[in-house]
């Protein structure tokens, strides 16, 4: 019975063992079956970078502001952003900047002229204004390896322009006022309980767009690169960077509320996109004046530092300059000519140490004679204070 038992218990082990193998090979040979689709599969119109400038990325999207009110309302914030922030007005730096940005943009969709400036920041960002207003921070030029890189923030920075994202949150934060207006008849637990959930609800609504505007932003922006002519991995390598300095933050609530969806997601997506791109003969990663201009900015930010006008009000420990003896006997001289001097009486030898005329000598001489004998050892060769001789009465 107990050969039988042992039989039968590993003739099953076996059989569970070959089907568990064989779900196993079928699930991993579906994934790549799946991932070679996706690799074969043709791009979307809004995924194709060959019809950039010939398609509409806003298409179906919630606009209630004209491109001409989106200027306006950009130009406002952009007066306000120069009016709180330092931008750099270095020439060669701006010049750069400006050249590397205006051929993405040329390469876009954009409906829109651009403004670019450098901002004296040392945060790793870049942000763009509603009606292309695009500002860079220096840290993001300190931290990139490459010109690519910085063209990769920059281009996705020009994606939020191009697809209007914020116009469209502005347009949904309309729509969410004139939908709301309902809700004030209602009274009574129900309709405050009904006030209650759907302001959850519209804040996680918004989060949701943003990541959705987020990563559109990423799949034209490299897109834009591709355009341009730089490598689009180095957007990924980028993200890589900043992957590996978010490490330290939270994870799942973070990625819940976080308006901008999580590093490692967003490596995913845009590495495979960028595989169906179509191929081409080379790509710019980098220039000589990239590495000039990183150079100029690591520079005078270092200056900066070292003279304390790096923005920074902390108050600095400076040491006494070395001086001798002599050297700070001169300068107290120096500082101080007419006040009084601390001189000692004449020498009992008859040296003169006081500098003092012979007339004066001996009028101290007779002073000193009339006064009694316990005064005078009392005061003998103690130091007096005189004060030197009035040109007038001489």
């Amino acid at each position: 019975m107990k050969t039988r038992f042992f039989r039968h218990t590993t003739a099953m082990l076996l059989a569970l063992t070959l089907a568990t193998t064989c779900t196993l090979a079928q699930d991993s040979d579906h994934s790549k079956k799946s991932s070679q689709k996706s690799l074969t599969k043709p791009l979307d119109k809004k995924d194709d970078p060959t019809l950039i400038g010939k398609r509409d990325i806003n298409k179906g999207s919630i606009q209630f502001y004209s491109i001409e009110k989106e200027v306006a309302i950009g130009r406002q914030l952009s007066a306000e952003v120069d009016r709180s922030s330092k931008i750099i007005n270095d020439p060669i730096v701006t010049e750069y900047i400006n050249r590397v940005a205006q051929n993405i943009v040329l390469h876009s969709d954009s409906k829109v002229p651009f403004t670019i400036k450098v901002v004296d920041s040392q945060e790793v960002n870049a942000f763009a204004l509603p009606g292309g207003f695009l500002y860079v921070n220096r840290g993001l030029l300190e931290a990139a390896d490459n010109e690519a890189e910085v063209a990769g923030v920059i281009a996705h920075e020009i994606s939020h322009v191009a697809a209007r994202h914020g116009m469209e949150q502005a347009s949904k934060g309309e729509l969410f006022n004139y939908l709301s207006i309902p809700l004030i008849f209602f009274g009574g637990i129900g309709g405050y309980a009904i006030r209650q959930g759907l302001g959850l609800a519209v804040p996680l609504t918004f989060l949701k767009f943003s990541r959705g505007a987020e990563k559109e932003a990423d799949r034209l922006g490299a897109q834009y690169m591709w355009a341009a002519g730089y490598d689009p991995n180095a957007l990924i390598t980028f993200f890589e960077k900043l992957q590996a300095k978010d490490k330290k933050k939270p994870g799942t609530l973070s990625k819940l509320f976080s308006t901008h969806p999580m590093t490692g997601d967003r490596i995913t997506e845009v590495r495979e996109l960028v595989a169906r791109f179509p191929d081409r003969g080379e790509y710019q990663l980098s220039s000589s004046e990239f590495g000039q201009v990183k150079a100029r900015i690591l520079s005078n930010s270092g200056a900066a530092r070292g003279s304390g006008q790096d923005g920074s009000t902390r108050p600095t420990l400076k040491r006494r300059p070395q001086s001798t003896s002599g050297d700070e006997k001169e300068s107290k001289d120096s500082e101080s000519p007419n006040r009084p001097v601390l001189k000692r009486r004449d020498d009992p030898q008859g040296g003169d140490q006081t500098g003092a005329t012979p007339q004066q000598n001996s009028t101290q001489q007779s002073e000193s004679s009339t006064k009694p004998a316990g005064q005078q050892s009392e005061t003998s060769g103690k130091p007096t204070l005189r004060r030197r001789p009035d040109s007038n009465n001489q």
